[in-house]
């Protein structure tokens, strides 16, 4: 952000955190400026417990509000399912490579993580992880659909299947690319005890920086977690940007639209290029090759920013790409051919100098 910040005159595309690349829908903007133009509103506290967002997420999700939550961004959904359900040395099984900060929160109650590998890490390997679930052995399972940063989903049977072989185990399915995949198991939550879904504002509809999310789960889950949930935590113009969103769908249809599009476009051109390019469901997509923490920089010199995921367990020399928008994706391959050039360049000069 700094660098950014310190040219603001150059256009630089931000694909690192898995952001919209695109403001909010207009929407957004006129609710939160009618909303400011009235007196008497930020000294007051925000609606609590957002009922009224949670009555539209109920029409979006077709889960009755009472079992909807919304919390600042999935990330707080998340630490509140640990706070409320984790005790010290209770046992957590997380697939892996995924998202990382998850762990934090589990291991702040004193949690044990176990990890999981599929034979194939582009795949859910799901007969072996029911296995592995099986006899309940873990009072919590994490799984993000799609996966960040592998793209693996859990389709409505498999994960039913699961929360069938393990009954005394809870299960959280992050949807927070959900938008982008557009498939859900969220109705799930109206027939099981052992699940929360968990979803974000923050990727698809472009306010990560207001921080709103939700969760969706059973009556008796939902009674657990309202015990230390405080009910005047999200902030009162984020409430207001949300519903703005669910206002304006077609904006967020036409958004997905240009993601699709753009995936397509950049997997051809970059295979084009000889790199090894894995597209997922979601709104980014890997990349295998060759000095992956030199090719970010030289990128980013160039005013376009990725991400290094070749720390991630079995992601050797993987790079992380948020999707642009298809007309953005032609300026930022343009930049991506400069930097393969300087890389093909400068191994040249390394050759050349050992002859």
């Amino acid at each position: 952000m700094d660098r950014i910040w310190d040219r603001p005159s150059e256009q630089h595309f931000k694909l690192d955190w898995n952001e919209a690349s695109v403001p909010p829908s207009p929407r957004v903007y006129e609710a939160i400026v009618s909303f400011l133009s009235n007196s008497n509103h930020l000294n007051w506290y925000p609606e609590l417990g957002s009922r009224s967002l949670a009555e539209s997420l109920a029409d979006y999700t077709n889960v009755p509000a009472a079992q909807i939550l919304v919390t600042n961004g999935s990330d707080d959904a998340l630490e509140l399912v640990c706070k409320t359900f984790l005790d010290p040395g209770d046992a957590v099984l997380v697939p892996q490579p995924t998202y990382t900060h998850f762990l934090v929160y589990a291991r702040s109650r004193g949690a044990r993580v176990v990890d999981f590998f599929s034979r194939d890490i582009f795949s859910a390997d799901i007969e072996r992880l029911e296995a592995q679930v099986r006899g309940g052995q873990f009072k919590l399972v994490y799984l993000v659909s799609p996966n960040n940063p592998t793209g693996v989903v859990y389709t409505r049977d498999e994960v039913e299947r699961l929360l069938i072989a393990a009954p005394s185990t809870l299960f959280i399915i992050d949807e927070a690319y959900h938008e982008f995949y557009g498939e859900t198991v969220v109705e799930l939550v109206n027939q099981y005890d052992n699940l929360v879904v968990t979803r974000t504002f923050s990727k698809c509809f472009a306010i990560a920086g207001l921080r709103m999310g939700y969760l969706c789960t059973s009556d008796y889950a939902v009674g657990e977690l309202a015990k230390p949930f405080n009910p005047k935590s999200v902030n009162r113009l984020g409430q207001v940007a949300a519903q703005a969103c669910l206002d304006d769908l077609p904006y967020y249809g036409w958004y997905v639209s240009e993601v699709d599009k753009a995936r397509t476009f950049l997997v051809a051109e970059l295979r084009r290029r000889g790199l090894s390019c894995y597209p997922t469901p979601a709104n980014f997509i890997l990349v295998q090759l060759p000095e992956p923490t030199r090719f970010c920089a030289l990128l980013a010199e160039q005013g376009v920013y990725i991400r290094d995921r070749s720390d991630l367990p079995r992601l050797p020399n993987f790079v992380r790409m948020t999707l642009p928008t298809l007309d953005q994706s032609e300026e930022v391959l343009r930049r991506v051919d400069i930097v393969l050039a300087q890389m093909r360049s400068s191994s040249r000069s390394a050759a050349a100098a050992t002859l």
